[in-house]
């Protein structure tokens, strides 16, 4: 008696694990998340320290959007047996939750377990961008071109953070190596906004026409160019993008000043009196007062200013 009960008990462990990997085995074939879940949750009862389980259970759960859910079991894995899938899969869903400094903590930790893990490295770079660390972002993104030299992501990144920083000269040069590696809708777009804010109209027009010809749907590709064809004095062709992109997007209140402003510099007051009106009416403002700091989110006060506020004050006394 005493000899089965041993067996009993040393086979039983083996019998729990076995019925455990079944659950296991048909929970990552179901293509059902919930059922997937389910299945996973079985295994785990029957073995509290399936760690491939959990794992599978997380990004189940991530898929789900239950970030808090899943960050509780990569967090059971990394005090278990920590690995870089986890800290980076545990970042993911931290990101998700806007926890970005414990989203670094765990790309920085996925990149340290394994140093050729660069989707944990460009995710590290990201989250630094976020946090406005440029200088460290920069570090970073150089990290990742020095594995992968033609990843034009990176160089529009790197750029942001050179605009950021305001060195200009090097943004310009990533936003033109991004171009060449990839000469596409979005990478001249980029190019074109960038040229824009440096105030290089002619140049900006050239990339945003470029741009749309590659993809003629990108409401703020046309509210751009619309901008650098009003500010260079071409406006018919100001109207016709700022209209392109009310086509797309009837809520564009800046594309409404623009063709407010637009058709002021034509002496088209009723127009102009028209779109501003259309502009205030989408933001909600009281049309009884026209200072400008009600105005801090367009695009025409943080980039146009003058512009914007002497344009805005003639319209005004219409």
């Amino acid at each position: 008696m005493k000899k089965l009960l041993l067996i009993l008990i040393i086979i039983s462990p083996i019998l729990s694990f076995g019925q455990a990997n079944k659950f296991y085995r048909k929970a990552i074939r179901t293509v059902d998340i919930e059922e997937r879940i389910n299945l996973l949750n079985q295994a785990i009862a029957l073995e509290p320290n399936h760690l491939d389980a959990y794992f599978y259970r997380a990004l189940a759960k991530n898929e789900l959007g239950d970030y808090s859910g899943a960050i509780v079991d990569y967090s059971k894995i990394i005090i278990t047996n920590p690995d870089a899938d986890s800290y980076f899969n545990r970042g993911n869903s931290r990101f998700s939750l806007k926890n970005l400094e414990g989203a670094k903590f765990d790309y920085a930790k996925a990149y340290e377990l394994d140093p050729n893990f660069i989707d944990a490295l460009f995710s590290l770079a990201c989250v630094k961008f976020d946090l406005e660390d440029y200088k460290g972002a920069i570090e970073d993104f150089n990290k990742v071109l020095k594995i992968a030299p033609d990843f034009s992501k990176v160089y529009l990144l790197r750029a942001s953070c050179y605009k950021e920083l305001k060195d200009y000269k090097k943004a310009l040069a990533d936003y033109t190596l991004a171009v060449i590696i990839s000469p596409d809708a979005n990478t001249y777009y980029n190019r074109g906004v960038f040229l824009m804010d440096i105030n290089y109209y002619a140049k900006a027009n050239q990339d945003l026409t470029k741009s749309l010809r590659l993809n003629s749907n990108n409401t703020f590709a046309h509210f751009y160019r619309g901008a650098s064809h009003l500010l260079l004095g071409k406006y018919d062709k100001a109207i016709q993008d700022f209209s392109n992109a009310l086509e797309l997007d009837s809520m564009d209140f800046d594309a409404h000043f623009g063709l407010a402003f637009t058709y002021f510099k034509m002496k088209d007051y009723k127009n102009a009196k028209l779109h501003l009106q259309k502009a205030k009416g989408i933001l909600n403002l009281d049309n009884t007062s026209n200072g400008s700091e009600q105005y801090e989110n367009t695009y025409w006060h943080q980039s146009q200013y003058y512009f914007f506020v002497n344009n805005l004050n003639e319209i005004s006394k219409l």
